[in-house]
């Protein structure tokens, strides 16, 4: 059975045709929570949101595989919502911005192609669709003022159904805040906005901002660029494409981006289910 496979998050249809529902704490809007120890969201009326251990849970419940780096996961308290954002953590030390100008969105973007050509034949072994990569929906773009990193990539399955992944790295003191927003490509744009709403009332808390950087803090061993490319290795190696991926990858060197599949048939059927239980406030 095909594994819709969604960046940091996979949808797992079971045998018998549903959905798991595992008892979940959704808290719901207007509220503040926590994203872990390091920052804070202002959840707005109208959405709903699952913390750490939760979001860990529900992954887990859907075949993925967790690696404690989940900070939480937000969609829409509306059932027919198709779209949801995941927080991840990655504390890989402070990124330093000074390569923003000189990003090379083309050798980045055939990269990723290139990877994702090579990956296409693994897929093909285990009976999974390819996926090609269509070019950016979004190319890469780094705002100084909020020191946020984005980029969207819009791929195209077998079927001819295009997919978008769109990335935002939210720069921090020790490492970044990832966020990832997973829709179909038809109703990205219409999901946009609810991204940008959540990512306004983000916040870092004391001590993790970025401009709250000292001298002897741990430094990245890379900068923007990498974020870029290393955005669609880590996502690959999260999901577990099997483990002929991960080889794939460590072998031939190349960045391969992983696509949701069915993304709304599936996330409807999902959300359904998990709103037929009561939401907590």
């Amino acid at each position: 059975m095909r594994r819709p496979i969604v960046g940091a998050l996979a949808l797992l249809l079971t045998p018998l045709g549903l959905w798991a529902q595992p008892a979940l704490n959704w808290q719901s809007g207007p509220q503040t929570v926590n994203l872990g120890q390091i920052a804070e969201l202002q959840l707005p009326a109208g959405y709903v949101f699952l913390d750490a251990e939760d979001t860990k849970t529900l992954m887990e419940e859907m075949g993925n595989v967790a690696d404690g780096s989940e900070l939480g996961m937000v969609t829409g308290a509306d059932e027919n919502a198709t779209w949801f954002v995941i927080f991840e953590e990655r504390e890989v030390g402070y990124v330093r911005d000074d390569d923003k100008d000189d990003i090379d969105a083309d050798a980045i973007l055939e990269s990723i192609r290139e990877g994702t050509e090579e990956a296409n034949k693994v897929r093909a072994e285990r009976g999974i669709p390819g996926i090609h990569v269509v070019g950016w929906q979004t190319p890469p773009r780094y705002d100084e003022t909020t020191n946020n990193l984005t980029w969207a990539i819009l791929g195209r399955d077998d079927e001819g159904g295009d997919v978008v992944n769109f990335n935002v790295r939210l720069l921090g003191r020790r490492g970044f805040v990832s966020a990832t927003l997973v829709d179909d490509a038809t109703q990205i744009a219409l999901a946009r906005p609810h991204l940008d709403l959540l990512l306004g009332g983000f916040g870092y808390k004391t001590g993790h901002r970025y401009a709250e950087f000292r001298e002897g803090d741990k430094i990245a061993k890379y900068g923007l660029a990498a974020l870029v490319v290393g955005g669609a290795g880590a996502a690959a190696a999260k999901t577990g494409l099997l483990a002929a991926l991960v080889k794939l990858l460590a072998k031939g060197g190349k960045l391969v981006i992983v696509f949701v599949l069915g993304v709304v048939a599936a996330i409807r059927k999902i959300l359904r289910a998990i709103f037929s239980t009561e939401v907590k406030a």
